[in-house]
């Protein structure tokens, strides 16, 4: 990952010698694309698997017989095994191999979920997610470290682009996927349909990939301490972040004791890393100007790209009343793009005539205007409302994300690879679990204050209105005999738009929220980070630093 570009800012963390080729690794060829291709689909089946069964959640309650509440935790017991494991998979792939880990982990998911739709009751199917959600969760280090390694310099920026495709176009095909299976075939395919996928990413892999060494001697410096305090300290803190809003945050004992015990095993992890001597990430790597700017923005973006998503088919759903199939469009809108969106990006930034943080503010100056067209957001709105907004996206998504990681990876020598691999992933994570916290607390708040005030008016107004009449009892007078059932039903009907209007009002609220944190992030990144150049083969004279 090192590159012939100026030198590194004094701020910047020590940029090791490369290291000489190793001898398992074949010259660069089309077996090697097929490997690095087969580790990309691997992580985007992973991807599948999580973001299908979790659009499809109300599907898999109905037919499994399971209540909304023990729902919530299937959800978030995966996703706190999932971002867990990104933390401390760089230590176990280095010390197993690339080549063996991937495979394993990649048939592991696959394999669980054969029997997921048969589990007898819930207490067993959030085992069995937690499993799948700790293999899922290794396989996107090994994507970016497989992208970084075994590329040559002059594409590595593609590789990056490649391994964006897991925060950009994986998300936004989730929805139509589920809207498939689900309609189409049956909804057991919602666990299943990874599986055909899986097998012919292992086998892509097995092909490709090349075949590493394993290094069991380190297991003689393993940091034991470090993976006893911080895997269940992350999984407290994302399941705080999944559960606090439906058990109304602090107010419940089970999210103060996980947010206080969960906080303080974290620091201590945190700690624990700073010295010692085999750590699973350093934290020194925060000192770097470009990495401090490319994590925070990172966790920032991903969140920002998840509620811009969330929005659409949140309101398409609850006020609109769409089934997921209505709602595929919009994400297909998104997703597809992204595969030739990616690699033109990627093409752009590449070239080291172009600033690659400029990219990126204009990557969130298109998310910023699709925020603001948000804004406009009424009852009225339906699908085709959409698509200027989601096509901003499709421009501001991979040119916000393609150059954060080139700030945040190419910064480093190739030694450095596996430390902030595993940094830049369990963020990549737990930027979701910010998202969906933030989405549900400001939804569920803003809501609350719009039907209230909405109510305080009518209450206010509602007597100097009587002399015009009332519209919804006269459309429904006619409907029943009985004064009492109609004036009910006027009663719900009311509720009904006053719960629309609510909604919407508090959506539009969120959008104005994130036009000002994505001028916000457009503003740090002018400002923070310095400019990073393309990687490039050194000239055959140039000795290596």
């Amino acid at each position: 990952m090192s590159t012939a570009a100026p030198a590194q800012a004094t701020d910047a963390p020590v940029i090791h010698a490369a290291p000489p080729m190793p001898s398992y690794i074949p010259p660069f060829g089309l077996r090697t694309v097929i490997g690095c291709l087969g580790m990309l689909l691997a992580v985007h089946v992973a991807g599948f698997n999580e973001h299908v069964t979790e659009i499809g959640l109300s599907d898999i309650r109905g037919a499994m017989h399971i209540g909304h509440d023990e729902g919530t935790w299937v959800i978030s017991i995966y996703e706190a095994f999932n971002i867990a494991a990104m933390a401390f998979t760089p230590w176990f792939y280095m010390t197993f191999s690339i080549y063996r880990f991937s495979i394993f982990m990649t048939a592991m998911l696959a394999l669980l979920s054969i029997p997921a739709p048969f589990m007898p009751d819930v207490t067993s199917l959030c085992i069995l997610r937690a499993f799948q959600g700790l293999a899922a969760g290794c396989l996107p280090p090994v994507l970016m470290t497989v992208m970084l390694k075994y590329l040559p310099a002059p594409i590595r920026v593609f590789g990056i682009g490649g391994y964006a495709m897991s925060a950009t176009f994986g998300p936004n095909l989730g929805l139509p996927l589920e809207a498939f299976w689900f309609e189409h075939v049956g909804w057991h395919w919602l666990y299943w349909e990874i599986i055909p996928t899986a097998a012919c990413a292992i086998a892509m892999m097995a092909y490709g990939l090349p075949k590493d060494p394993m290094h069991f001697e380190r297991f003689e410096k393993f940091n034991w301490f470090g993976l006893l305090v911080g895997l269940p300290a992350i999984c407290s803190l994302v399941t705080v972040l999944y559960q606090g809003d439906r058990l109304d945050w602090f107010r419940s004992s089970v999210i103060t004791n996980l947010a206080f015990w969960g906080a303080a095993a974290f620091i201590v992890f945190v700690i624990n890393e700073a010295y010692h001597p085999s750590p699973y990430f350093k934290i020194q790597y925060w000192k770097s100007r470009n990495i401090t700017a490319a994590l925070l923005s990172l966790v920032g973006i991903l969140a920002i790209c998840s509620i811009l998503g969330d929005l659409p088919a949140t309101f398409l759903e609850e006020v609109r009343g769409y089934r997921p199939i209505q709602t595929a469009p919009v994400s297909l809108v998104v997703a597809l793009p992204q595969l030739v969106m990616l690699p033109l990006i990627a093409a752009i930034c590449n070239s080291s005539k172009v600033d690659c943080r400029y990219v990126l503010v204009g990557g969130m100056l298109c998310l910023a205007t699709a925020s603001w067209l948000g804004t406009w957001l009424t009852v009225d709105w339906v699908r085709d409302n959409f698509y200027l907004i989601q096509i901003l996206q499709v421009f501001g998504q991979p040119m916000t994300v393609i150059p954060t990681l080139m700030l945040a990876t190419l910064a480093m020598g190739p030694a450095d690879g596996p430390f902030i691999s595993g940094m830049v992933n369990m963020l990549k994570g737990l930027a979701n679990a910010i998202a969906f916290a933030l989405f549900a607390t400001l939804s569920r708040r803003r809501e609350q204050y719009h039907s209230t005030m909405l109510l305080d008016h009518h209450g206010t107004h509602g007597l100097a209105l009587q002399g015009m009449g009332d519209p919804i009892d006269q459309q429904l007078s006619a409907t029943s005999p009985d004064s009492a059932h109609v004036a009910h039903n006027a009663l719900e009907v009311f509720h009904t738009y006053v719960h629309e209007q609510a909604s919407v009002l508090a959506m539009n609220d969120i959008y104005y929220v994130l036009i000002w944190v994505c001028l916000g992030y457009a503003a740090l990144n002018l400002i923070l980070p310095h400019r990073v150049y393309p990687p490039r083969a050194p000239a055959p004279n140039t000795p290596a630093r």
